[in-house]
């Protein structure tokens, strides 16, 4: 047995009936050119041979004395967790998205292992399409992404001998740890004593940049209401679409910015243009929480839970011009790099929680007039390479990530190759027209592009 971790097991204590806390992924994928008509019907009864689970997908949760835990499944049944499905003619991504939607706002069943994955077929195009789901409380968006990868590889006939993403990953043998000494206890008490005193040091500075009026901090009492902070409802639109990463690329070499940036710049345009179509663009520009992984690079993802830390930036929408909105980002995005620059990875824990606890608990308590952010903005690193599983070309990975009571909008979205690959997740009732941001996000790179050429 595994005990979850604080943050793990608030993602569970967080979860309601219109609120499900799980991440997921859809992966478009292209059938080999000489695959038969039966492709798909095949590649599942393929897949159901695998049977077994390896970590975490062997592990349902657990109470022991009043607290969580991990636990084996001893009674792990693939049928509930692997689904094959087909889509209603004339199988366009339009009834591909609206499935997902409907996917995306249904629960995981708490008596079995935290995760699903469908494949589905009958696309018009001749794809296949495959949609995993995974509770937040067992890996964050970055590890989702990672144990997805390590079922595909770059050379196809390789993929074809890999086992599926349930089974892809053997037991890990925990390293044994050292023995305690009074010499490691007190090197351990001399390490904690040294990043509670780096820990005040940061939140001290940014408390006098605060009263300072630092043009470039941004903190929850900046942010402003909007549409998108109100109450939510159990239903979820997802919409998806691919852009140019070599374009965000040179926009970004152009104006001294990163890819980040640029790539929330667009996010700010994109959400200016939607507002201002909905008459509720606000004052005051909107802001973004942007995950930040302190996920060791070499890190294996198994069972590690969440490894996450938070940066709050603003997305400039009340700039009118776009290069003006590209450099207010990227000087709020920088302040809060060199401020975690100093920090180790528990440092860097605890010091966004003391910083972001007043809009966590305005959050908490659902005293939605006081956001501490107006939208998720997260960023996931993908494959540099091009990618196949089982055979299929991967042309496309979206992720679909999780909304909370006054935060009904999630922008999510994975490097890949040379494209950037964007999932959003809305409350379907909240945010009409959600595809438009997908229009609007062209528009916006389209705009940046404009100031370099």
């Amino acid at each position: 047995m595994r005990r979850l971790s604080p943050e793990d097991i608030l993602f569970l204590l967080l979860e309601k009936r219109n609120q499900p806390l799980h991440v997921g992924a859809l992966v478009l994928l292209k059938p080999p050119p000489d695959a038969p008509d039966d492709f798909a019907a095949q590649l599942a009864q393929r897949l159901t041979s695998f049977k077994r689970a390896a970590r975490p997908f062997d592990r349902r949760l657990a109470e022991r004395f009043g607290l969580p835990y991990w636990e084996k499944d001893p009674h792990f049944d693939l049928a509930h967790h692997f689904v094959h499905l087909a889509l209603p003619k004339p199988g366009r991504i339009r009834e591909l998205l609206a499935m997902v939607s409907r996917v995306q706002s249904a629960h995981l069943d708490r008596k079995y292992p935290l995760w699903r994955i469908y494949m589905v077929e009958g696309l018009e195009d001749g794809r296949i399409a495959l949609f995993a789901k995974i509770h937040h409380a067992m890996v964050d968006g970055v590890a989702g992404v990672r144990l997805l990868l390590k079922s595909m590889d770059t050379d196809r006939a390789a993929s074809c001998a890999l086992p599926p993403p349930w089974e892809v990953l053997p037991p890990k043998t925990a390293k044994p740890r050292p023995p305690r000494t009074p010499l490691t206890a007190g090197a351990r008490a001399l390490d904690v004593g040294r990043s509670a005193v780096t820990v005040a040091r940061e939140v001290r500075k940014t408390w006098e940049d605060r009263r300072h009026k630092h043009p470039d901090l941004v903190t929850g009492s900046q942010t402003q209401q909007s549409v998108m902070n109100t109450a939510i409802t159990g239903s979820r639109r997802f919409a998806a679409q691919s852009y140019d990463r070599t374009r965000i690329k040179a926009i970004a070499a152009a104006t001294g910015a990163s890819s980040n940036d640029v790539i929330l710049a667009m996010c700010g345009r994109a959400l200016r243009a939607y507002m201002l179509e909905l008459g509720e663009l606000p004052k005051r520009s909107l802001t973004a929480f942007v995950p930040v992984s302190v996920r060791a690079e070499d890190s294996d993802a198994v069972g590690t839970g969440n490894q996450i830390t938070l940066a709050l930036t603003t997305l400039a929408t009340d700039q009118p011009n776009a290069l003006a909105s590209l450099h207010k980002i990227k000087r709020s995005m920088d302040y809060n790099k060199q401020r975690f620059a100093n920090m180790s990875q528990g440092e860097l824990l605890a010091y966004s929680a003391i910083t972001l606890a007043p809009g966590g608990l305005n959050l908490l308590a659902r005293r939605l007039k006081h956001p501490p952010a107006n939208v998720i903005v997260s960023n996931v690193p993908g494959p540099r390479a091009p990618l196949f599983w089982q055979g299929c070309e991967v042309d496309g990975i979206y992720p679909a990530s999780l909304l909370l009571d006054g935060l009904a909008l999630n922008i999510t979205l994975v490097n890949r190759c040379d494209s950037v690959d964007f999932g959003l997740v809305g409350c379907r009732r909240t945010l009409p027209s959600l595809q438009r941001l997908l229009e609007h996000l062209d528009d916006a790179l389209d705009a940046l592009s404009a100031v370099i050429d």
